[in-house]
């Protein structure tokens, strides 16, 4: 069985070396919605909580809220590091609250403090799933990804990978070492 969530995500990139109006800065609304599969959880009866799944992914996607995507060889990124640092809200301020972990994949790297997330790729619909089940196939047993934004859309379907050990009193995924991160249960 199958459980979904989605979450919206504000953020301004652009497609460096595009020719196009995409070639200049610009900002979106995007929708991403995340398929989870696994079989029902009998203490909970559902495959997993919805509100589990969003902020099991939120906490890592929250980079991308509000913030600026760029490729890493955009001119423009050695630019706004400047300004920010002119500014001195390159590293952070208290009011940036909005932040996840920093990450560092094949695809992507996110700088929290600055609200910025710098690609590989130019980041597309696609190119934004890519990213998003790089960061988050070990923590959710995901199996579709549906990403929009503006009138563009992209879905990719994944095989499940196996059951993931879950709480049988809230349903979440176990921690490494056995307990709920949520509860406390211990397995």
């Amino acid at each position: 069985m199958r459980s979904f969530a989605t979450l919206d995500l504000q953020y301004a990139h652009r497609f460096y070396g595009f020719q196009g109006e995409a070639q200049y800065l610009h900002g979106h609304t995007g929708i991403l919605t995340l398929e989870v599969e696994d079989s029902v959880n009998e203490g909970v009866n559902m495959v997993f909580p919805c509100n589990e799944i969003k902020k099991t992914a939120w906490e890592v996607l929250c980079n991308f809220d509000h913030g600026l995507i760029l490729r890493e060889d955009d001119p423009l990124l050695p630019a706004i590091l400047s300004v920010y640092e002119a500014q001195g809200i390159k590293d952070g301020v208290p009011a940036n609250k909005m932040k996840g972990p920093a990450f560092k994949t094949e695809l992507a790297t996110a700088y929290p403090e600055s609200r910025l997330v710098v690609t590989k790729e130019t980041m597309t619909v696609e190119g934004m799933i890519k990213i998003v089940y790089d960061l988050l196939k070990d923590k959710l047993n995901i199996v579709k990804l549906t990403f929009t934004s503006g009138v563009n859309g992209a879905t990719e379907e994944y095989e499940p990978t196996k059951e993931k050990a879950r709480c049988p009193l809230c349903g979440i995924m176990l921690n490494e070492n056995g307990v709920c991160p949520k509860c406390g249960y211990k397995a």
